[in-house]
């Protein structure tokens, strides 16, 4: 519940800096940079997904692939509306720490790791941040 709570915190930070950008700024910019917001505000919420998956693998394995699936489709997502260099990185980081896990689950780690995908996304929301 806190992580959720953190989450909207910054998600509203994050629109009230952009509210705030100079109009000279093109509405381009803008609408890319609410983009990485949402989506990044989604993984969030998809990450939070995965952890409770894979604390619960043993009642529903499924899970934890959904979990995947949906943070590799957000992933999709910013990566295609943006040239930014970091957040490239930041959604490349992302992407090899979810294959990571998908690899350890596929060996048969039912509890595999999922701290470098927690931090992957903790950067990408840091460089989504105007």
């Amino acid at each position: 519940m806190a992580a959720r709570h953190r989450r909207r915190t910054a998600t509203i930070a994050v629109v009230a800096a952009l509210v705030a950008l100079p109009t000279t700024m093109g509405c381009d910019a803008v609408d890319k940079a609410l983009d990485c917001v949402q989506t990044a505000d989604s993984i969030a919420d998809s990450v939070t997904d995965l952890q409770q998956a894979v604390e619960n693998a043993a009642n529903d394995p499924t899970q934890t692939d959904a979990s995947l699936d949906s943070i590799e489709n957000n992933l999709d997502k910013i990566g295609d509306k943006t040239d930014n260099a970091d957040i490239n990185k930041a959604v490349d980081d992302l992407d090899k720490a979810v294959g990571n896990v998908r690899t350890a689950i596929k060996n048969g780690d039912n509890t595999p790791d999922v701290s470098p995908v927690t931090d992957a996304a903790g950067e990408l929301t840091k460089v989504c941040t105007p």
